[in-house]
């Protein structure tokens, strides 16, 4: 019986710090930034490759995540909406969500397919400007930011 109960104390001590191993600690700007440094010397080399990847990640990741949203909230409004109100929410369907897809809730919009270079470049660009790079910063926010400013939704555009 004692073993048993210093065999289970000693698998429960074991188990106490992955907790910490398991966390994901968010990239800062600074760090960002010194991976995309690399991109105008080396686009092959492993820090150019880091960048290019957490920017389509983050892409990748938001055009996911409003899919996701999108589907849940149209699940929720079916749920108590009328036949009338459901035709009417079909036939207007907002023209930068039908154009654009998802990521229009995230408020930036690449439309036809745009080179994933174009945009690193883009976000390169912003980076190497900042007068001062924060580690306070997140890299998400900065290429967030980016990603509104250089492609918005335009509402206003013919189709």
């Amino acid at each position: 019986m004692r073993g048993i109960l210093l065999f289970s104390l000693t698998v429960l001590a074991l188990l106490l710090p992955t907790d910490r191993a398991l966390a994901v600690e968010p990239l800062s700007t600074k760090e960002l930034a010194e991976h995309c440094l690399q991109y105008a010397d080396d686009p092959e080399g492993e820090d150019a490759i880091f960048c290019v990847r957490y920017v389509q990640g983050f892409i990748d990741g938001a055009v996911a995540t409003d899919e996701r949203v999108m589907l849940n909230v149209v699940a929720e409004i079916e749920k108590d909406e009328t036949y009338a109100q459901r035709a009417i929410r079909i036939r207007n369907p907002s023209r930068s969500v039908s154009r654009y897809g998802a990521t229009a809730y995230a408020e930036f919009c690449l439309g036809a397919p745009v080179p994933l270079k174009e945009v690193v470049e883009h976000v390169i660009d912003d980076l190497m400007n900042r007068k001062v790079l924060e580690d306070s910063l997140l890299a998400r926010d900065a290429v967030y930011t980016v990603l509104r400013r250089d492609y918005p939704c335009d509402e206003d555009e013919s189709e």
